[in-house]
């Protein structure tokens, strides 16, 4: 049974996350501001991993943490191909991609209006 996430603020979830693609070597790391503009979280974090076993790596790690930590077991999807994985913790959406499907995808130009510095790059 997953503990009630009531204490925890989506900042503090978001900085966890970030610390958490820190140790695990993730690149590129992008923090999109969703508040005021979708009800679906108020963070979007998307980040890649140099290969599809580093991608899910990320990502399993990244659950693991938020599970013992927090009490949260985020839904993922896509870790057994490595490509691209979901990571829904509710008030935090993760995106880790390989490089070449992130680059596909664009999901940065999709979330970020031009002009608006909404998005934090971390490294």
């Amino acid at each position: 049974m997953t503990a009630a996430p009531t204490a925890i603020t989506s900042d503090v979830l978001l900085a966890r996350i970030l610390a958490s693609l820190d140790d695990d070597k993730a690149e590129d790391v992008v923090t999109i501001d969703l508040r005021g503009r979708s009800s679906v979280a108020d963070h979007m974090v998307i980040c890649s991993g140099r290969s599809s076993r580093q991608v899910a790596a990320i990502a399993e790690k990244l659950v693991e943490r938020l599970k013992a930590e927090f009490g949260r077991t985020p839904k993922i999807e896509g870790k057994d191909q490595g490509d691209w994985v979901l990571i829904d913790a509710a008030d935090v959406v993760v995106h880790v991609f390989r490089p070449e499907v992130r680059e596909f995808y664009q999901l940065e130009k999709m979330w970020m209006p031009s002009g608006v510095g909404l998005a934090t790059r971390q490294n």
